[in-house]
């Protein structure tokens, strides 16, 4: 009888080992919660990232989970990234949430939808030291509602 567990219980492990080697490339990810799942334009999504390798090449994702009564297709952002040597540059970003349909791109469970969209590929970085990524929504609407995490991933490139 405690044969069957025992399988499971080492598949189970198995399966554990197997997904954890599978982001050995990640180097960075971290979610951002909002308040009430109403993201205010004052309230920036910062992620300060300590770089210790400036020779390999990067790909970076911008992670976004949302309601499914999400009232917009897209999101504008606004980043600030602050260099290791104080150097800082701003860009504005437009993620797109929803296909021509209206269909959500990320994937779904229940009502919440995570969607996960590479933003730069193959990138690296100039120096070595702490990076600071701070984001705002720039949306017209304040808050945006219904948005209740935001993320930022670093990865290996392959």
């Amino acid at each position: 009888m405690t044969r069957p567990r025992n399988i499971v219980f080492v598949f189970v492990i198995f399966l554990s080992i197997l997904f954890t080697s599978c982001n050995k490339n990640v180097i960075y990810t971290e979610y951002r919660k909002f308040n009430e799942n109403e993201w205010y334009a004052k309230d920036k999504a910062v992620f300060d990232v300590d770089v210790k390798d400036n020779t390999s090449l990067n790909n970076i994702s911008l992670m976004v989970r949302h309601a499914d009564a999400y009232p917009y297709s897209n999101i504008f952002l606004f980043l600030e990234t602050t260099y290791p040597d104080g150097k800082v540059e701003k860009d504005t970003l437009e993620v797109i949430l929803a296909n021509g349909k209206g269909e959500w791109m990320g994937s779904g469970a229940g009502d919440i939808f995570d969607f996960k969209v590479p933003i730069k590929k193959n990138v690296k970085f100039p120096m070595t030291g702490t990076y600071k990524f701070a984001f705002q929504q720039a949306m017209r609407t304040d808050p945006l509602p219904l948005v209740m995490d935001f993320g930022f991933e670093i990865e290996k490139s392959n």
